[in-house]
């Protein structure tokens, strides 16, 4: 397993969440590091949720069952990148 920096990683996860989310009008920098990505700051909704649990199970071997760890989980970049720093599988 490659082991990447929490920079690349979290520049990493910008991309995938723009790619994932089909969100054509955001680049990777448009995304604050501790910006929330729900509610005021990146304005997701809880489908962009689900995706983005699928997207941590697909791309790092995370699968997140309970939504009140995804809660925990999907709230900036900083905390998902922490997260999958701990948990990743691939």
């Amino acid at each position: 397993m490659e082991t990447m920096d929490k920079e690349q990683l979290k520049q990493k996860l910008k991309e995938q969440i723009i790619q994932f989310l089909n969100l054509t009008d955001k680049k990777p920098e448009d995304i604050k590091d501790d910006e929330p990505l729900f509610g005021e700051g990146l304005g997701l909704d809880s489908i962009d949720s689900i995706e983005l649990i699928v997207l941590l199970s697909r791309e790092y071997g995370i699968n997140i069952q309970d939504p009140k760890e995804g809660r925990k989980v999907l709230v900036d970049i900083n905390t998902m990148a922490d997260y999958i720093q701990q948990h990743r599988t691939k």
